[in-house]
């Protein structure tokens, strides 16, 4: 007689953390869809002027938006025969301030950190409290002394102006990077023979090169796009860029499809700028970050 074990059915039994990994999945689309949404957000108000740049005025103006309509470069040559002054002065003014800047900013930073002076943090606090005073607080007796020397109107008066604005951020920008210079490199340097000069030329300088370029790189945006100083302190000789776009802005109406076209040029040099050094700018951004 033979007798026959009765079947048993066992169900596999689930994967561990398979709800939770599928949670985080759903997690992950919701956050990328998200970020998609802000990105475009962000990027529509600077596509709709580049798109609004190679409009007629009238296309500009129209109610409801013109979409499709025949590129025209009319305003991009209005701009550029009007604004070669103000781009000269935006030149002069935002380069020799950022080379004022590194050049004073840079041993501020290593006094500060390799070797560091008394009562490091209150200078520290000295630098950075300059930037909590409001501009409008101090225009009055900026212009009041410009004007007795008879410098209202000149682009070395913004050249000063800005190296002062730009310095506080530069010195504390060159002290995070040179903080994460390793102190057994500046010993090896000393026992060569190496004085402070050729320290910082030789050694230093090459190991910061990506945080002085992104120093730099914040000094020019600030710079270049500065508008309360250039407004108060200028008229026709010295204006900048900033200005010139303002100018758009006439008694007649607001050229809207000249006014983009202006922002648009004004716009590119930074960002020409920022993309030649995005690779230095990333890696002197990331410098002081990890202690």
């Amino acid at each position: 007689m033979t007798t026959t074990a009765p079947a048993t059915t066992s169900s596999r039994p689930a994967a561990p953390g398979g709800a939770p990994r599928s949670r985080r999945r759903s997690t992950g689309t919701l956050l990328t869809a998200l970020t998609w949404i802000l990105a475009v957000g962000f990027f529509f108000p600077v596509a709709w002027m580049a798109m609004t740049a190679f409009k007629q005025e009238s296309q500009a103006s129209s109610n409801p938006p013109t979409f499709f309509f025949e590129p025209t470069l009319d305003q991009f040559r209005a701009v550029i025969g009007e604004s070669g002054t103000y781009v000269a002065n935006s030149l002069i003014a935002t380069g020799f301030s950022t080379v004022l800047v590194l050049l004073l900013g840079i041993p501020a930073a290593y006094a500060l950190s390799i070797r560091p002076v008394e009562k490091v943090g209150d200078v520290l606090f000295f630098f950075i409290s300059t930037k909590m005073l409001p501009v409008v607080a101090v225009i009055v007796p900026i212009y009041v002394i410009a004007g007795q020397l008879k410098v209202l109107d000149n682009i070395w008066t913004l050249v000063v102006l800005y190296t002062a604005m730009n310095l506080p951020i530069a010195v504390w920008m060159m002290r995070s990077f040179l903080q994460e210079v390793p102190a057994e490199v500046l010993e090896a340097a000393s026992v060569d023979g190496a004085g402070l000069l050729r320290t910082m030329r030789s050694v230093l300088l090459p190991m910061v090169a990506p945080g002085i370029a992104a120093t730099a790189l914040i000094c020019v945006i600030f710079a270049w796009n500065e508008f309360f100083f250039a407004l108060n302190l200028t008229a026709s000789q010295a204006a900048t860029v900033p200005i010139f776009i303002v100018s758009t802005m006439t008694s007649e109406g607001l050229f809207l499809a000249r006014l983009c076209a202006a922002a648009l040029l004004a716009s590119l040099p930074v960002i020409l700028a920022g993309w030649i050094a995005q690779k230095q700018l990333v890696r002197g951004l990331s410098m002081g970050a990890i202690k």
